[in-house]
């Protein structure tokens, strides 16, 4: 086997997370491996880029609604939707009530059930309204939450594809990455994205430097949360489980840097 770049971790992690320009060389375990511990940078790109909307749109004079939901949007665009068609279709499945073969094959269906339906419109409303408040607050504060919410999305994938988290099903993208990051890879990418976090907070002051720790501590334990459930209820993870688990961590972050 070919030894493991740096760039096929990278090339991975934004081809498969993202619609920006990546061919992915290697579909392998070392280069998912690699992919998943750089999910967090391919966050960080999407949240500039959404951040970057609801800034153009705020400087043209548009108000902190509208602005919100370009920042809401961004992501989506970036990343085809694939994440909230994993948050409908891991809604639709738990929502089911069925054992988990029969859930599986729910969340399977290119439909999207009451369940789904109503999980999309919750998320986005939250997104959008937390982040409307924050751009009443502070510009460069609401530009902050776009960038926090979307990098911890992707670093509550990582931690997701930590060992002992097993696979759903024996194919699809949920296959391929489950399993593949150590629990110490994780960990660190954990302490990592939150110090950096921090440091970048401290420009704010002292009370957002501990409240974008917050938000990073608790969006992650409610996607561990979620993830629990779902590993209990699948029998494992699936790529709609990684999707939701994003669109989980992200609502979550947005909410606590609303708060105060």
């Amino acid at each position: 086997m070919p030894r493991t770049s740096p760039l096929d971790g990278l090339r991975f992690a934004f081809g498969t997370l993202t619609v920006f320009p990546a061919k992915v060389t290697r579909w392998d375990r070392e280069a998912a491996r690699g992919g998943m511990l750089c999910a967090p940078l391919a966050g960080l790109a999407v949240g500039a880029a959404s951040a970057t909307a609801g800034l153009v749109l705020l400087f043209l004079g548009a108000g902190g609604p509208l602005a919100a939901v370009a920042t809401v949007a961004v992501p989506a665009v970036l990343t085809r939707g694939l994440h909230l068609d994993g948050l409908a279709d891991t809604a639709d499945g738990l929502g089911s009530g069925k054992p988990a073969e029969d859930a599986l094959r729910i969340m399977k269906q290119s439909d999207i059930g009451p369940f789904g339906v109503i999980a999309l419109v919750l998320v986005l409303l939250a997104q959008a309204a937390a982040l409307a408040q924050v751009y009443d607050t502070s510009w460069a504060r609401g530009a902050w939450a776009a960038v926090v919410s979307a990098t911890v999305a992707r670093l509550a994938m990582t931690l997701a594809a930590r060992a002992g988290v097993p696979a759903a099903r024996p194919e699809g993208l949920g296959a391929a990455v489950a399993g593949v990051v150590p629990v110490r890879g994780a960990l660190v990418a954990g302490v990592a994205v939150t110090a950096v976090g921090a440091a970048v907070a401290a420009a704010f002051g002292p009370y957002d430097t501990a409240r974008t720790v917050l938000a990073v501590l608790l969006s992650l334990a409610a996607a561990e949360a979620l993830l629990r459930h779902c590993t209990r209820r699948f029998g494992g993870v699936t790529g709609d489980v990684f999707g939701g688990l994003a669109e989980t961590a992200a609502t979550t972050a947005l909410i606590v840097l609303a708060l105060g």
